[in-house]
């Protein structure tokens, strides 16, 4: 099933169109069932036939703490339309982003092979529905399924050089050229037309003020480059959109396309 978005935003008001659109992914997002998720679909379907008994479809709302710093890790999530993030909190309060993933992939197997403990808050950007396994249950798959291990393996190794790049990336790059990668890779993890990003929460996830967001956005709008609806914001050049942001966005999309090419192939 394919959504012309852009043709969906011009016929509808944008008092109306975010729940609309949202009962109709919904619905889509049914039929897919673990699917949902690119790194699920990728699997051969032996692979996914073996894990399928195990998961379990969960609903997650936005500002869900999953789990807290040093609290024990007992599931991993594979997202269909959310996005979760790892968050460092610091002494004073303030928060880092130190990971996030969306439908590309799974969080909490990663940081579970070295320890169960988990390393900071994961906490829940967008409501929106994932398929949850035990980590005990995901560990014996990989172990019984080379399939399994190798996809996961790929996954991992594109986390990694999507958290190095990111340290570059905060350290060089301007706020709205990280904002328009933001956006853009939020985009791409749920397929949305209207993207439920407040200016609070980019703010957050960019570690700046919300003035400074609320600024770029209304300066990327008067470009054409996103409008600003009622229920966040829906991409109306993605192209121009691309050549703002920084390099980082297509590394990082060349990175999966390489080690996990099944995952960009829509459902």
């Amino acid at each position: 099933m394919k959504w012309d978005y852009r043709s969906i935003v011009r016929s509808h008001s944008g008092s109306s169109i975010a729940g609309w659109l949202h009962d109709g992914m919904k619905a889509h997002l049914k039929m897919a069932g673990h699917r949902a998720n690119r790194l699920l679909f990728a699997m051969p379907p032996d692979d996914l036939s073996y894990l399928e008994p195990h998961l379990e479809i969960v609903s997650l709302r936005k500002g869900q703490v999953i789990y807290e710093a040093g609290e024990t890790l007992h599931h991993a999530y594979f997202p269909h339309d959310t996005v979760i993030s790892l968050i460092t909190v610091m002494e004073n309060g303030s928060t880092a982003e130190v990971a996030i993933c969306g439908r590309e992939g799974v969080m909490g197997l990663v940081p579970a092979t070295v320890t169960r403990h988990s390393f900071g808050n994961y906490v829940v950007q967008m409501t929106g529905t994932a398929s949850r396994i035990s980590l005990d249950q995901m560990q014996v798959a990989v172990g019984a399924r080379p399939g399994i291990a190798q996809l996961i393996q790929n996954f991992a190794e594109a986390m990694q050089v999507r958290i190095l790049q990111s340290v570059a990336c905060n350290a060089i790059h301007s706020v709205e050229s990280r904002m328009c990668r933001w956006i853009l890779s939020a985009n791409h993890r749920t397929d949305q037309a209207v993207l439920p990003l407040t200016h609070e929460t980019l703010a957050e996830r960019l570690g700046v003020q919300r003035s400074t967001v609320s600024a770029i956005m209304g300066r990327l709008q008067v470009a054409g480059l996103i409008s600003q609806v009622r229920g966040g914001i829906v991409i109306t050049d993605s192209s121009k959109l691309e050549q703002t942001a920084c390099e980082c966005y297509r590394k990082l999309h060349a990175t999966f396309e390489r080690l996990l090419p099944h995952t960009f192939t829509r459902l």
